[in-house]
This record gives C-alpha cells, structure tokens and sequence, in this order.
C-alpha cells in the first residue's frame, strides 16, 4: 500500500498507543454515521485493535431528519457485523425550534447522546478540511480565541479525540479506495443552505484555487490561537487567585484589573462553572453594572437568556446562583454518615473528619445529626466568651448574602442547634485538640 494510505492507520494506531501508556484499561466509543470520514477511522481502529490492548464500541446516532436515515443504520449495523465489533444505534429528538439553527441542534442531539455513553473517550473523524471549514465559520461569527481554536485533536474537558485532525479530505478518499471500503452519502452534505455546506462548496474551492495549502494553513493558525488561548486561560488562573475567594469575586480586585483582562477573567470563571460566556456587548454590560455600582449595592443581573442563572452583587462580591431554588422548607433529613448530602436546592453539605475540628464527634453518642431549614427565631452560641445570640444577626455579622440565609440548612443533634454550617459550632459540642470532630460546611 502506499505510503500516504499507511500514514492513517500509523497515526490512528500511534494515537492509541499513547493513551494506553497514559491509562489502562482503555475505554473507547467510536462515533460512527456511516459516512466516508468515519468508516475510514472505524477501519484504522479495527486494524490497531490487532496489536493493541484497548477495548470499543461503536454508536450510531440516528437524527431521523432524512427519509433515508433508517437505512444509513442498516449500513451501519451491516458495517459493524462484518467487522465482528459492538454496535449501538440511538434515536435522538432534533429540537428543531430551538433558535440555534438546525446544524446546531443536530450536533448538540448527538454529543449528548454520545456524552451520556460510558467510555473513556469518544473517537470522532474530523479531518484538517474539517478544521478549516470550522475556523472559517468561526471567524464569520466573531469568535475569540477559544472559538478561534476550532478543534483539538484531544478535548480532555469533553473526552473528544481527533486522531484524523491533520488528514486531509482527499488523504482519506485515497485510503477509503485503496481499502475498498463502502460507505454513505449524506445527501444534505451537499445542501449549500447550510452554513458549512456553503463554506466547504463555495468558499474554501475558491480560497484553494488561490492557496492551495489554504487547508493546512489555516489549521496551523487555529493551532497558534488554541496555544494562545490556553494562556490566557492561565494568566486568569493567576489573577482568579487574587479575585475570587471561596467561589465569589471580589468587586474591587476585578476593577483593578485593566478591562481586556477583567473581561478575559470573567469568562473563565463562567466558564469553570459550566457556563456558557454572554456576548461581547452582554459582557460589556454585565461589567458596568458590577463594577460601577456603590459598595452597599445588591444587584440582580440575568445571566442566560432562559433566565436560569443571575449574578448578584453584595457587600462589594459578586456571585453566581441559580435564579429559582427550591425553598429551604423542603429539607428534612438525617445524616447517616455520609460524605455529603444534596439539599433540595441542589446545594451541598460536605461532612469531613479532622483532629481538633468542628463537632466532637464522641458528643453524638447514639444519636443522628437532623438538618432542618431556618423557622425563625433560632439563637446560637459559637464562641464561649460571647453571650448567645440571634441567628438572624449572626448570619448578618458574616456578611452571609439575604437569599442564601433564607436557605441555609441548619445542624441539630436532637433538639438543639449544633452546627451552623460555615458559621460556627455550638460552643459546648466544639472538638478539643484531642477530639476527632466533624466539620460540616455548606456549598453553594
């Protein structure tokens, strides 16, 4: 076979190889329409499982949007016998009205479907026409960097890998005949409606007609945008360490920061929360509203168009919550010794052991811990030299926010309040330096 074929099934069995060295037992899902790309990838996988150790499945995600979607799984399912490898063939539901475009919503029914598969990583066959297709559509959007990055060959958030990422379209064609393989044509492919459709078939011919390395150029350039964006992800690492205590953001130290920089730190942190970025103008705005206000300030700010999540301001930080938590009048549990528990809100309780910390946990006897939410009027002494006080006022003297008081779970040990998380501990069940003790903290 030709050196140039043999490159695919050297790549693809070199790329494995490096993931066995790294993690064993290997666990793969192999993405599989049907289509050239993805038979070409199947077919190298096939041949690398000969002589390495890893084991995979293949999924097939049915959309349903094409009249011949069925018989692109009989292909499938014919593809994958003779090949004697596990095959697993989901329908999904394109939600087609979901103002995102079809395009998108198709590709966001499917890597759910493939996310919610148990492996270790998922195998996709995009190619380097791939890459450049996707910078190209990225920059008619206006993306950032990260958009800018288009694809990487391994997505370690996602567990995505692209072990074809830097084969041409016309490489795999060549290795798909010199194989003799079969596989599908998508007949949307060829439908120029559709934004990608359009840049493959009428922008990127043109563009190589004029550079006709624009492919592997343009993969470099997403290349050096992925390199560049990943330091800016550290150097919001580094100003997050000033910045953000205990989950929230201090006002002033983000003012301190120039705007490029305040705004570049504010993305990774919604980001690390699992939160897509507003706009640029949305941003700009968000930014204003937090920065500029007075120090006594509370605001409210939607931070999603389905008004899920809002930003807070208050006493000079900035938080993140859910817009609509369940009331706190819901909880009613007892703790069996869990790890942690999940309050009705979707918050958490986290119970951790520590000599000399927290509720001393030979003050429990036989007894179970109850949690209960705040009914009002609750008094609690954490410090011995201090007289009991008003929870209420407590809760005021450590700047916890008003509508996370309203939800805090409370800690008692049979009828009296022995913990108030992320407060305090009754001063008479506190551990001594001998005493193993419970800490019990509330997050978020």
């Amino acid at each position: 076979m030709d050196a140039g074929f043999e490159r695919i099934t050297q790549q693809v069995h070199h790329f494995i190889s490096a993931l066995i060295s790294a993690k064993s037992p290997l666990n793969l899902l192999i993405a599989f329409s049907g289509g050239l790309d993805s038979c070409v990838l199947l077919h190298a996988i096939v041949q690398a499982k000969k002589t390495l150790d890893f084991d995979f499945k293949v999924m097939h995600v049915h959309h349903g949007l094409s009249p011949n979607a069925d018989k692109w799984g009989d292909f499938c399912k014919q593809t994958c016998l003779s090949y004697q490898v596990p095959l697993e063939v989901v329908k999904v539901e394109v939600q087609k009205g979901a103002g995102i475009g079809l395009e998108a919503a198709a590709r966001e029914a499917r890597y759910k479907a493939l996310q919610a598969a148990r492996a270790d990583y998922i195998m996709l066959a995009h190619h380097r026409d791939d890459q450049a297709e996707t910078l190209l559509l990225q920059l008619m959007r206006g993306a950032g960097l990260k958009g800018l990055s288009a694809m990487a060959a391994k997505d370690e958030s996602r567990s995505l890998l692209r072990p074809l990422l830097d084969i041409t379209r016309q490489e795999i064609e060549a290795f798909a005949k010199a194989n003799q393989l079969a596989w599908i044509d998508d007949e949307s492919n060829q439908n120029t409606k559709y934004d990608r459709n359009y840049c493959r078939h009428e922008i990127l011919p043109v563009i190589k007609a004029r550079f006709p390395a624009a492919d592997e150029t343009l993969a470099r350039s997403a290349s050096h945008m992925a390199e560049s964006a990943k330091l800016l992800d550290e150097l919001a690492q580094i100003d997050a360490s000033a910045c953000i205590i205990d989950g929230r953001m201090n006002v002033d130290q983000l003012s301190a920061l120039s705007l490029p920089r305040a705004k570049n730190l504010f993305r990774w942190w919604l980001s690390s929360m699992g939160f897509l970025a507003p706009s640029s103008d949305r941003l700009d705005d968000m930014l204003t509203q937090l920065m500029n206000a007075s120090n006594d300030a509370s605001l409210k700010i939607l931070l999603d168009k389905a008004d899920e999540i809002i930003l807070r301001r208050y006493q000079g930080f900035v938080y993140i919550e859910a817009n609509h938590p369940k009331h706190a009048s819901d909880i009613a549990m007892i703790w069996q010794g869990e790890a942690s528990l999940t309050m009705p809100d979707g918050t958490h309780l986290v119970f951790e052991r520590h000599q000399g910390q927290g509720l001393a946990i030979d003050r429990l006897g036989g007894h179970k811990l109850r949690i209960s939410n705040r009914k009002g009027g609750e008094r609690f002494k954490p410090d011995l030299a201090r007289p009991t006080r008003t929870l209420k006022h407590l809760l005021q003297e450590v700047n916890l926010p008003p509508w996370q008081r309203e939800r805090l779970p409370l800690v008692y040990l049979d009828d009296t309040l022995a913990v108030v998380p992320n407060v305090g501990v009754d001063c008479m069940m506190q551990a001594s330096e001998r005493d193993l003790g419970l800490v019990i903290r509330w997050i978020v």
